[in-house]
C-alpha cells in the first residue's frame, strides 16, 4: 500500500513537471500507478507458485512483460474513458504512450524479476540450512563417536588388571573396581559438554591417574607444572588419550621409577599442554589400536577448524606432545 502511494505520488510530480495540470497529472499518476501495483502484484503471486526454479527468471521476465502490456492498454482505456473532454490532454496521451509502455516495462519486469531472485534466495537460503543443520548433526555424531572410542582399550586394561590382581592383591583388585566405577560414572556426567573448566578436566585425569596407579604402582609419577586461570576451559576427555600415549610409550618395557610431566600454562590466548615422556626406540610397547593422537587431531579440528593445534616431536630419549587449546 506504501508502496503504491509513492509511486502515485512521484507519477504525479513528474507528470505536472513536464506540462500537465495538477488535476489531469493526480488522475493519470494515480490511476496509472494503481494499475500497475495491480498487475504487478498479481505477477509476483504468479511467479511465487511457480511450481520450479528451473527457468524461473525467463518466467518471471515474461510474466512481467505481459502485466506491463495489460497494464498499458487497460490505462489508456480508462483514461480516455475518463478525461476524453480534454482534448489537448489525449492528443498528449497519445504522443507519449510508447514512453509509457517504456516505463511500464521496466517496472513490472524488475519487480518481478526481483521477486522471482527472492524466491531462489529464500530456496537457497533452506537448502544451506538444510545442509548446515545436517553437517551439524554429523559433527556431533562423530565427536561422539570419538568419545566413545576413548574408553574401551583403557577398560579392557583395567578389566585386566583388576582379573590378575584378584587372585593375588584382592584388596587391590577390589580398590580398583570401586575407582573404576566412579571414573566411569563420572565419564557419564560429563558426557554431551562441548567445553569444561580445566579444574574438572584435571580432576577427571587424577581419577583415571589413581586408577593406573594400582596397575603400575610405584613404577608411575606424574609431576604437574600449572600456572593457569580457572577461567581456562578444554573440550572433555582430551587430556586422557595424552596421558594413556605417555604411560604407553614410558612406563611398559621401564622397571624402575618413570617420571610423566605435565606443564599447563595460559599463553597468548592458548591453554598450552605439554605432556613429556621418556622414549627408547628399542623398547616398543605392544601395539595398539593407533587411536589416541589420531582421534584428538580429529576432535580439535570438528571443533575449532583447526590442524596446526596438536604437535608432537622427540627430543634424545624423550617423547613431547603439545596440545593447545584456543580460549
Amino acid at each position: 500500500m506504501l508502496l503504491s502511494i509513492i509511486v502515485a505520488l512521484v507519477f504525479s510530480l513528474f507528470l505536472h513537471y513536464v506540462g500537465l495540470s495538477w488535476y489531469l497529472a493526480a488522475n493519470d499518476g494515480v490511476t496509472s500507478s494503481i494499475l500497475l501495483m495491480v498487475a504487478s502484484f498479481t505477477g509476483i503471486r504468479t511467479v511465487n507458485s511457480y511450481p520450479t526454479k528451473l527457468g524461473l527468471f525467463f518466467y518471471a521476465l515474461v510474466i512481467g512483460l505481459l502485466c506491463a502490456y495489460a497494464t498499458w492498454f487497460v490505462n489508456e482505456t480508462v483514461l480516455k474513458w475518463w478525461l476524453w473532454y480534454d482534448k489537448d490532454y489525449v492528443a498528449w496521451f497519445h504522443q507519449t504512450k510508447y514512453v509509457r509502455l517504456f516505463i511500464f516495462l521496466l517496472t513490472s519486469g524488475w519487480m518481478l524479476t526481483h521477486a522471482a531472485l527472492k524466491r531462489k534466495t529464500e530456496v537457497l537460503e533452506s537448502q544451506f540450512r538444510d545442509i548446515r543443520d545436517a553437517a551439524t548433526l554429523h559433527r556431533e555424531a562423530e565427536l561422539f563417536k570419538l568419545r566413545q572410542q576413548l574408553q574401551p582399550h583403557f577398560l579392557y586394561n583395567s578389566l585386566n588388571s583388576i582379573s590378575a590382581l584378584i587372585m593375588i592383591f584382592p584388596d587391590k583388585a577390589q580398590e580398583m573396581i570401586g575407582k573404576l566405577s566412579d571414573f566411569l560414572r563420572n565419564s557419564v556426567k560429563r558426557e554431551g559438554r562441548e567445553q569444561i573448566p580445566i579444574r574438572e578436566e584435571l580432576e577427571y585425569i587424577e581419577a583415571y591417574l589413581s586408577i593406573e596407579a594400582i596397575r603400575f604402582g610405584d613404577r608411575l609419577k606424574v609431576v604437574y607444572n600449572s600456572q593457569y586461570t580457572e577461567k581456562a576451559n578444554i573440550p572433555p576427555f582430551i587430556l586422557q588419550p595424552l596421558l594413556e600415549n605417555a604411560i604407553k610409550f614410558g612406563v611398559y618395557g621401564h622397571t624402575g621409577e618413570v617420571n610423566i610431566g605435565m606443564q599447563i600454562i595460559l599463553e597468548g590466548g592458548y591453554l598450552v599442554v605439554r605432556v613429556d615422556n621418556p622414549f627408547d626406540a628399542d623398547n616398543r610397547p605392544p601395539t595398539g589400536t593407533g587411536f589416541g593422537l589420531e582421534g584428538i587431531q580429529r576432535r580439535l579440528f570438528l571443533i575449532y577448524g583447526r590442524t596446526d593445534l596438536l604437535e608432537t616431536r622427540r627430543d634424545t630419549n624423550h617423547f613431547i606432545t603439545l596440545l593447545k587449546i584456543p580460549q
